[in-house]
């Protein structure tokens, strides 16, 4: 749930009371799109929220740093849909997949739970929608047209692992899945079979201490031979993550019982003990824990120290690829930005500009346009 709330904060559009003034402005127009001062303002409030949940002790000192480039960062976005509808990139089947997988995390039963949800928030849920396309659009243009295109050399993953073997050393860590049986309470059965036998056996007499004992400790050795059974098909060669998905009853148990990462002094000692002394791929035995029975998963185990080169690897690349597509990215946009058609309104700057763009004629039709525009816009958010 909180996941959805600070998504739902980044795209909400504040309500606006009818007794409200809007007086709409354009600030900017890109190609045949425009951008309007209440949209400027609108991101301005996001980035604030934004930097505010990412580092609040900072959070004054970074929003003035990033307000700058607030108009940069809308240009830089209609660039780059107008460049996804060049590649007819719809984003239509990625987000149908992305919010079932939202749907999924927040453990609901279905997209109208989902829509609920953000209606709850005051959210349009299809500008919810709309906005979430937005990124998947623009991620897939970025991937294609710059990502797509950066190489990474076996010289500069070595020069990067030479440069910050100090930044790389770690403790030793593990990381768990698990398969978690709890024991499912069972009312122990009354000793009266037939009317005489209930007789016989007054109610006091019945479902005693006695036989509650007898009734957990059944549904005990239920859940403790479930386990060794799921444990005998691991063992046999079942996919542990697709045994955890089927029958663990850990809160785990839709990501294929993954726990995450563990360093030592985190898990119980007899758990440590146990975990720390296997190797990655490794499954315990059954282990008798507070909450019913578990079967571990050693899927990863960091050693202390500097990783070897082929295991930081992915990370390596991962950080050169970033390091490479900033200043790639820029470059695009600027590229866009020059064989695009760009006006701005005096007062506002595009710290993103390049010399080189070519400012639009102001005709009779563009006025009409964006006439059009503000009334739809207006429209949209309750103005008219």
């Amino acid at each position: 749930m909180k996941k959805l709330l600070i998504f739902l904060a980044l795209v909400s559009v504040p309500a606006l009371s009818p007794a409200q003034t809007v007086v709409e402005e354009i600030i900017a127009r890109v190609n045949n799109q425009i951008i309007t001062r209440s949209e400027f303002d609108r991101s301005k409030e996001q980035l604030k929220d934004e930097v505010k949940q990412q580092d609040s002790a900072n959070a004054d000192k970074v929003y003035d740093e990033r307000e700058k480039d607030v108009l940069r960062d809308l240009i830089d976005q209609q660039l780059l849909l107008d460049k996804g509808k060049d590649l007819e990139i719809t984003g239509e089947t990625e987000l149908i997949k992305e919010l079932n997988q939202m749907r999924i995390d927040m453990k609901l039963a279905s997209l109208e739970d989902l829509e609920g949800e953000a209606k709850k928030q005051g959210i349009s849920w299809e500008d919810f929608k709309q906005n979430k396309k937005n990124q998947i659009i623009t991620q897939k243009v970025i991937g294609e047209e710059v990502g797509g295109h950066l190489s990474i050399t076996k010289e500069e993953e070595q020069a990067f692992y030479d440069a910050h073997k100090n930044e790389m050393e770690q403790p030793e860590s593990i990381r768990l899945s698990e398969i978690l049986v709890t024991p499912k309470p069972v009312a122990p059965a009354s000793p009266a079979s037939t009317q005489a036998a209930a007789d016989a056996n007054p109610p006091a007499a019945q479902n005693s201490p006695a036989d509650q004992q007898a009734a957990d400790a059944a549904a005990l050795s239920a859940a403790e031979a479930k386990a060794n059974d799921l444990l005998k098909q691991i063992r046999d060669g079942a996919s542990f993550e697709d045994i955890a998905k089927k029958s663990s009853d850990g809160p785990s148990a839709a990501d294929g019982g993954a726990l995450g990462l563990f360093k030592r002094g985190q898990l119980a000692k007899e758990l440590e003990d146990k975990t720390f002394a296997m190797k990655a791929g490794e499954v315990t035995d059954v282990i008798r824990t507070k909450q019913g029975y578990v079967i571990l998963k050693v899927v990863d185990h960091q050693m202390a120290g500097v990783p070897a080169f082929k295991d930081a690897l992915p990370k390596i690349q991962d950080a050169l690829y970033y390091q490479k597509l900033q200043p790639a990215l820029r470059a695009y946009l600027t590229k866009l930005r020059e064989e695009a058609f760009i006006d701005y309104k005096p007062g506002y700057v595009d710290t993103g500009a390049s010399p080189n763009q070519t400012k639009p004629v102001e005709t009779a039709t563009a006025k009409e346009s964006d006439a059009k525009k503000l009334k739809k816009k207006k429209k949209k958010l309750g103005v008219l």
